[in-house]
């Protein structure tokens, strides 16, 4: 995947998308900035990323979502757009196990 830290575009849209953080820190990590992108971006603000950033780019991002960022109509929908099956599960996060204390 390109480097998204690298076009100017995108890091003039960063700040509205990933609010959190820098736009350098948020665009270092592609899949983690487009899996946001696909879930908080605005219909003009994915054109501008869509012009840098190709359907294969975004179907891997979507591949390699992490927990806890994607609802779940922004799921569906770009499993509509980018790919030809139906949605898998969304990826779910895994906590450890933990010893239970006595009381």
């Amino acid at each position: 995947m390109k480097e998204l830290h690298r076009i100017p575009a995108l890091r003039k849209l960063a700040p509205g998308i990933v609010w959190f953080e820098p736009p350098d820190m948020s665009l270092r990590n592609p899949v983690r900035f487009l899996v946001y992108a696909m879930t908080y971006a605005t219909a003009q603000e994915l054109a501008v990323l869509r012009k840098h950033v190709s359907n294969d780019e975004l179907k891997a991002a979507l591949g390699a979502a992490l927990s806890g960022i994607m609802d779940k109509r922004s799921w569906a929908y770009w499993h509509a757009v980018l790919t030809d099956a139906p949605p898998p599960r969304m990826p779910t996060r895994l906590l450890p196990r933990t010893k239970r204390l006595r009381s």
